[in-house]
């Protein structure tokens, strides 16, 4: 079973796309007779059947799904080779014009805190230096299937689950639990997990589930066992930038990636609560659909979010002096 040309592969990518033959065939410059036999020609090769017809619409099958996601990934890196031919990629003696010519469209997904207040200046740098890169940003703390819903890169904390997606680590930390010293001020400072209760707990959804409980190890001996505090409050969202916001505002505690609320540590604005413990490991994966089929353009955006998170903000006076002692976690990209 083969593929005979490349016209099958976009024929199925655009049934895909518009949902019907006739709008595959408007796409291909071919008529719907000939989209049709082309398709049938198709499933009779490979004697699977890729897509349910009827009068009005189409829709792929399993097979046909799964087919189209390996079929426009080979329509893109096609595109992509031949654009850097077309501005002498390969030529000999230009090592450097394979990476000035990077093209073509980046899904990229990521939660809303770590998009808005981490990502978002990598990605600026990286489109001013690729400007033949487009960027389609999905953002939000809700899951995505990265196969189903066509994200080429998904950033991703804590350990992920065994599947056939590749996923490249880009960072190691932990959750802290951080506040506004004005609340601290207001309601004072706990110095145990256990002195939670009482306090505003800011909570938020992780993977469409809210948060009831906050997991702790002392700093000096984060395999041991965890202690497990039940955490309640007035306020919970299913976005973990607003939680963010609220600690900023001084509404309550938040437990938060060190690597979302880093730049706010190091301003002041937040000081770290409990310095003696240490929250859920969290660390931060680039997940891709195939190693198989990968862009350059997407290889090279993931080095590049790799060589950005490498750079550690410095712990401020201000905070160090707000908590009286402690110490920042270190970590490494």
């Amino acid at each position: 079973m083969e593929i005979e040309n490349v016209q099958e592969l976009r024929l199925l990518v655009e049934c895909a796309r518009g949902g019907s033959l006739s709008a595959a065939a408007v796409e291909l410059q071919i008529t719907p007779a000939a989209a049709s036999a082309l398709l049938k020609r198709l499933e009779a090769r490979l004697g699977v059947r890729l897509a349910e017809r009827s009068t009005r619409a189409l829709r792929l099958t399993p097979a046909g799904e799964q087919l189209r996601d390996y079929a426009q990934r080979v329509l893109e890196l096609l595109a992509e080779g031949v654009a850097q031919l077309s501005e002498g990629g390969a030529a000999p003696g230009r090592a450097g014009s394979a990476a000035a010519a990077l093209r073509g469209r980046i899904r990229v997904s990521g939660s809303s805190d770590l998009t808005r207040r981490v990502l978002l200046p990598l990605l600026d740098d990286f489109l001013a230096r690729h400007p033949g890169v487009e960027l389609q940003l999905q953002v939000g703390d809700s899951l995505l299937d990265v196969v189903r819903d066509q994200v080429d890169l998904a950033l991703r904390y804590g350990e992920l689950a065994d599947s056939g997606l590749v996923a490249r680590q880009l960072w190691i930390g932990r959750r802290l639990l951080v506040a506004a010293p004005d609340y601290l001020k207001r309601r004072g400072w706990p110095r145990h997990p256990h002195e939670l209760d009482g306090h505003e707990c800011l909570r938020f959804k992780i993977g469409n589930r809210l948060e009831r409980e906050w997991v702790f190890w002392p700093r000096g001996a984060p395999q041991g066992a965890p202690l497990v505090v039940a955490v309640k409050g007035q306020r919970s969202a299913d976005d973990g930038s607003i939680a963010h916001q609220w600690a900023l505002e001084g509404k309550g505690l938040s437990y938060k990636s060190e690597l979302d609320v880093r730049d706010s540590l190091a301003s002041g604005a937040l000081v770290e609560v409990l310095p003696d413990w240490v929250g859920r490991p969290m660390p931060l994966h680039a997940v891709l659909p195939s190693q198989r089929f990968l862009p350059l353009r997407l290889r090279a955006l993931v080095d590049h979010l790799a060589q950005g998170l490498a750079a550690p903000s410095p712990a401020p006076p201000q905070a160090l002096a707000a908590r009286g002692r402690g110490r920042r976690l270190s970590f490494t990209p």
